[in-house]
């Protein structure tokens, strides 16, 4: 005990600046928790969570019967699956690019072009959306008109709604998403790069062999934290690109709690749909980390 005394007393900067932190995740995390209750209980504003009657599991089997809960799954998985399959490869494929490219100012202005769009809020980001394809007066309609194409409401059709949140998404975060890579991409031993070309090898041959190497670590436990949160489908550009044309697939867990828990007042039920996402998202993290540790040993524990 006294050894461990003495250790903390040496390193005590450090666990000054790492206090913060944790008072931070037991604060606004893990205290909260006590809140999940009333999932289990018909929650009374007045009477207080610990005051509301206990109810069990009523809340979850309204949500299982509920004929909204297929749709809402559907919507969630297919939204989801689409945007890691779309957007966690392009990322990778960009960090490639541009360690492959060796003139300065031309590789800090695609940096700069690519990671600007990162940095444009979710609000502004859907009205430029909205804009660009709204029918009649938008840039995409103009183009097509020109062309002598037919005028589309991309907007109010279902079937195009994941398409353009998927990819407009990936437009604005790869190059972002892309940085994690670059930084492994140049700690790469410079020596494995002469070695390759001495032995002839070509610049495809050096990303097979070398980069896409070193990028594996890195990419398993993006992909495992990736996969931990497939049924949290961001709720914000969802909600601002929903309409009532689209909403037959744009409506996800995350919109349906927030109009049925926040503007139905059902509390309850809406904490009972948010503790099913969490568990969902808690034993796919386990199960992919369990996964990737036994197939390629890198995992996040």
């Amino acid at each position: 005990m006294a050894q461990t005394w003495g250790k903390m007393k040496r390193s005590w900067e450090l666990y000054l600046l790492v206090l913060l932190p944790v008072l931070y995740l037991i604060i606004f995390k893990y205290i909260p928790m006590f809140g999940v209750i009333i999932a289990f209980k018909d929650f009374n504003v007045i009477k207080g969570i610990l005051g509301s009657p206990w109810v069990g599991f009523k809340h979850f089997d309204n949500l299982f019967s509920s004929p909204n809960f297929p749709i809402l799954i559907k919507n969630t998985l297919i939204i989801s699956f689409y945007s890691l399959l779309a957007g966690f490869p392009i990322p990778i494929l960009l960090a490639l690019a541009l360690n492959e490219i060796r003139t300065g100012f031309f590789k800090r202005s695609v940096q700069m072009i690519t990671y600007a769009p990162h940095f444009i809020s979710t609000v502004i980001m859907v009205s430029i959306i909205i804009l660009m394809l709204s029918p009649h007066v938008g840039v995409i309609d103009r183009v097509m008109s020109f062309l002598g194409w037919e005028s589309i409401n991309f907007m109010g059709e279902p079937k195009l709604f994941k398409s353009i949140y998927v990819w407009s998404g990936v437009w604005q975060e790869m190059g972002y998403a892309s940085i994690i890579y670059i930084a492994a991409l140049a700690s790469v031993d410079p020596s494995l790069y002469e070695a390759a070309r001495m032995d002839g090898a070509s610049r495809f041959k050096k990303i097979i062999h070398i980069d896409l190497p070193s990028l594996l670590p890195i990419t398993i436990t993006l992909l495992i934290l990736s996969l931990g949160n497939v049924m949290a489908v961001g709720f914000e550009k969802i909600f601002l690109m929903q309409n009532s044309l689209n909403l037959s697939t744009s409506e996800v867990i995350s919109t349906y709690v927030y109009k049925v828990g926040l503007l139905g007042a059902n509390f309850s039920f809406s904490s009972a749909v948010g503790l099913f996402n969490s568990v969902i998202n808690l034993i796919l993290l386990v199960g992919v980390n369990a996964v990737a540790r036994r197939v390629s040993q890198n995992s996040l524990w």
